[in-house]
């Protein structure tokens, strides 16, 4: 039986020529974006407050590393690559805005070691934003019900 193969329709959108600029001007790209991801993950896993958190839901790292990659080329360089709602996937877990502060110091040294100083700058604008977010996704959630989440202590 043959292969039946469909094209999508060509979309017009200048994200090719964004995402090209946001390159050249921040310097990031996949491979700083992999190189990112990588460090700041290995750092997340030793860390022993937010370590724990990620352990006990990932299983296998490797899908979930890459899903970041995607994540973070969709946030930074706006390549439309991560398709995903990140706020249901974190509004469960038993975090506090003390862990958002950590996730964030973390992602903000890496950023500095792995960037430029223009590409550090451009993603650690975007992942304050996404804390920002995310805490008060999660906080409302633990508002609105407040016995679905475990207490940290």
């Amino acid at each position: 039986m043959a292969e039946i193969k469909t094209e999508r329709p060509r979309i017009s959108s200048a994200r090719p020529e964004m995402t090209r600029a946001l390159m050249e001007r921040t310097g990031l790209n996949d491979e700083v974006l992999s190189r990112l991801v990588q460090t700041f993950y290995t750092k997340v896993r030793a860390d022993p407050v937010l370590g724990p958190i990620f352990a006990a839901r990932i299983a296998d790292w490797t899908p979930h590393l890459a899903r970041m990659v995607d994540f973070w080329s969709s946030v930074a360089l706006m390549t439309g690559r991560y398709h995903g709602a990140p706020v249901p996937a974190h509004t469960g877990l038993p975090v506090t805005t003390a862990h958002f502060d950590r996730w964030l110091a973390l992602f903000c040294k890496t950023a500095r070691e792995v960037c430029t100083p223009e590409g550090a700058d451009h993603v650690i604008i975007r992942a304050e934003r996404i804390a920002r977010s995310l805490d008060m996704a999660v906080q409302d959630a633990q508002r609105v019900c407040p016995h679905a989440i475990p207490a940290l202590h």
